[in-house]
């Protein structure tokens, strides 16, 4: 276990001034998903669950709080983390956190039976958006964890997120 860290390397928000591009990217990316139809609580379940992998405390709170601020339910916010022992995820989402933690997770190699289960409950389409929105979060993760982004405090974040 990784010793906890006092203060960021760089807040977010000078990051995004540094480097605007670089903080443009992995959001296009983010936004592909979405814009092609892949639900949006799924897709928090999978920014979650990637985030949670990478260690990001910053994206954990950040897609905690989207995830509310949409509806998810708490029980699946809390048991994302041992969504294989858990009833409350359905096929679908099933499938896409299993593909996340695939391709997250890229030195255990990505199964084929992870590849098959995706597309068999996935339209053609949607298999290339889920991996989009993997990407993204793996960047934002990256960043996150290289920069120490520090969490804001729950409430502040649904606030974000609603704006």
């Amino acid at each position: 276990m990784s010793p906890v860290h006092a203060a960021a390397r760089l807040a977010w928000q000078d990051f995004k001034q540094l480097a605007p591009d670089a903080n443009a990217t992995p959001l296009q990316l983010a936004q592909i998903a979405a814009a092609h139809g892949l639900d949006k609580d799924l897709l928090e379940l999978v920014k979650l669950r990637a985030s949670q992998l990478n260690d990001c405390a910053f994206c954990v709170a950040h897609h905690v709080a989207a995830a509310q601020q949409l509806g998810v339910r708490h029980d699946k916010l809390h048991l994302v983390v041992a969504w294989r022992d858990a009833a409350q995820f359905n096929a679908r989402e099933r499938a896409a956190l299993a593909w996340t933690e695939a391709l997250t997770l890229l030195a255990q190699d990505v199964p084929d039976e992870t590849y098959t289960d995706a597309c068999a409950v996935f339209s053609e389409q949607e298999p290339a958006d889920l991996t989009t929105a993997v990407l993204a979060i793996n960047a934002w993760n990256r960043l996150g964890v290289a920069y120490r982004f520090t969490p804001p405090p729950i409430a502040a974040e649904l606030k974000a997120v609603a704006a």
